[in-house]
């Protein structure tokens, strides 16, 4: 169905980022227009989102040019969802960075530069052609490298550099991916693509070609071994541009992996064992990573990689529970990592520092801010029925489904890992009594902060917690939209359908 507004949260997103512009030095004005545009940018997306349950994949062809000719924006079920996600995500951010960001980062352009990268993920969730979801790529890495490094600071540059200069490797390999795709094809259009590269006949060039994709949004999910720069980099911005960037970015790079691997590229026998090893690898080397942590952020981020792996596991299983799966699991992951580093960031506001040594007594000091705390962290274990439980269990289903022993043994050992770690962040930060700790003069210490400022820190945990429990008590429904989700993806002909109307 040819809807022209699915294409609204992308221009809404847009239209915010430039009226901040022009509220360049009224900072309080920049909130507020963030954080309502945010409001209404959800409501958009869920609206979005309700239309393509209620009505079916929709589309919209740019410049009225008919696809595979033109641009196709296309929402099914996986995009309008992955939309709904984003929004949610860029809310909770809003509002945290209200209480959260300093002034001197907001006169760098934080606001709107924020409300690019939000247009730029929409935008990718949306696109229907594949050069096109590499223009979207490029904005996100723009945009977030200038997140990155507002600021300044030594720690901000070396983690840009890093953050960067693999990116743009990515986007490097994407490109010559996309170059072989079209010299093979004749086509850019991803459901055009999806007939075309069925037919050719020369199978080894089409697997070289898939494999330079795996590479390329490997690179952007951080999977083995092409995860590196993510530890090094998230956790020097400000936390809540790391809120965003671990809630979000990684999961574009799943989201391509995903699209692009049940649409274009149906992975064959080699491709899946290569996909499991990947997912398997993921998990051990980001559970490990973790254990030697002292930084909570740093914690953080090689669990963003640990998860990462469950995804792809999902992927390398390849059948309907598992894509499932996965999907819930994205769902789960989004939510959780985006409220943990705002969490670690009220952390910091309170203490001073993100040391596990020097932190301790959090629990007795702050009873309702440690238990609000705790739902995003033992969610993120998995502990029934919270979110992180139900994805992990349609994983290890699909495993059995499909006798894949050792994959299974892995995910239960990532979630061992995720428990220890957890549990010794938690008995580290919440529980052992805590050292008083000098003030340092360059921290704006919570306590110092202007009410609504309190206030907006702790309501965006809260909103995001409050999403996670319904996401953990609410999993039938949620289960439900995984399902629908898995079925698109693994049946593509309503997709094909929708986009070049050729059944």
């Amino acid at each position: 169905m040819s809807n022209p507004y699915i294409v609204l949260p992308v221009i809404f997103q847009l239209f915010i980022a430039v009226i901040l512009m022009f509220c360049w030095t009224r900072k309080n004005l920049q909130k507020l227009i963030s954080v309502t545009g945010s409001l209404i940018a959800l409501i958009i997306s869920v609206s979005l989102f309700a239309s393509v349950r209620t009505g079916g994949i929709q589309t919209m062809q740019a410049g009225n040019w008919e696809a595979p000719f033109g641009i196709s924006f296309v929402a099914d079920t996986f995009s309008a969802m992955m939309v709904v996600l984003t929004a949610i995500s860029g809310l909770a951010v809003s509002v945290f960075s209200v209480g959260s960001v300093r002034n001197a980062r907001i006169k760098f352009g934080y606001f709107p530069i924020l409300h690019l990268l939000l247009m730029g993920l929409s935008g990718a969730f949306l696109t229907g052609d594949i050069f096109n979801l590499y223009v979207w790529f490029e904005i996100i890495i723009i945009s977030s490298f200038v997140l990155i490094t507002i600021g300044g600071e030594k720690a901000q540059l070396e983690g840009a550099i890093k953050y960067v200069t693999m990116n743009l490797l990515a986007s490097v390999i994407f490109l010559t991916a996309i170059a072989i795709l079209y010299g093979l094809t004749g086509s850019l259009n991803m459901a055009d693509l999806s007939l075309k590269v069925s037919e050719i006949e020369n199978r080894g060039l089409v697997n070289v070609t898939a494999i330079l994709f795996l590479v390329g949004f490997g690179i952007k999910s951080a999977v083995f071994p092409l995860y590196f720069w993510l530890p090094a980099s998230y956790h020097t911005p400000p936390p809540a541009i790391s809120a965003i960037f671990g809630g979000l970015l990684t999961k574009v790079g799943v989201y391509a992996l995903l699209r692009v691997f049940t649409l274009i590229f149906i992975p064959d026998a080699f491709l899946s064992t290569l996909i499991t090893v990947i997912a398997i690898m993921t998990i051990l080397t980001g559970g490990i990573g973790a254990l030697g942590q002292n930084n909570i952020r740093k914690i953080f981020s090689y669990l963003i990689i640990c998860h990462i792996g469950y995804m792809v596991a999902g992927l390398g299983i390849y059948t309907e529970v598992a894509i499932t799966g996965a999907i819930f699991y994205l769902v789960h992951d989004i939510i959780v990592k985006t409220n943990l580093f705002m969490a670690s960031g009220l952390i910091f506001k309170i203490k001073g520092t993100y040391s596990m040594r020097l932190l301790g007594g959090f629990y007795k000091q702050y009873p309702k801010l440690s238990l609000l705390m705790a739902v995003p962290l033992f969610s993120l274990v998995g502990i029934p029925p919270l979110s992180g439980f139900w994805g992990k269990l349609l994983l290890v289903e699909g495993g059995i489904e499909t006798s894949n022993y050792w994959l299974i043994s892995f995910i239960i050992l990532g979630s061992f890992l995720t428990l220890i770690i957890i549990a010794r962040l938690w008995a580290e930060v919440f529980w052992k009594e805590g050292p008083d700790l000098p003030k340092k003069k360059h921290v704006k210490y919570f306590n110092e902060l202007k009410p609504l400022k309190k206030q907006a820190m702790i309501i965006s945990i809260a909103l995001l917690g409050l999403v996670s429990l319904a996401t953990g008590f609410g999993a039938e429904w949620v289960i439900r939209v995984a399902q629908t989700v898995s079925s698109e993806l693994l049946d593509s002909r309503n997709y094909i359908d929708a986009v070049l109307g050729t059944l």
